[in-house]
């Protein structure tokens, strides 16, 4: 399966989506949080930063790569 980087603009939003969850999850407490929140929040950030998202790799798998 080959790696399909995602564009800049989806890397800015993931980066975005990222830090309110990041905010939130620090106004909130990170010892009052689920340790399930800590999953989204750690993919959105690594495709922020890397521009390879295994979601979007999934999903033009199944939908074709439009």
């Amino acid at each position: 399966m080959a790696l399909h980087k995602i564009g800049t603009a989806i890397q800015v939003f993931f980066l975005m989506i990222s830090f309110m969850l990041w905010l939130g999850i620090y106004l909130t407490g990170f010892d009052s949080v689920h340790w399930l929140l800590y999953i989204p929040t750690a993919f959105l950030t690594f495709a922020a930063v890397t521009g390879i998202c295994p979601g979007v790799m999934i999903m033009r798998k199944i939908f074709g790569s439009n």
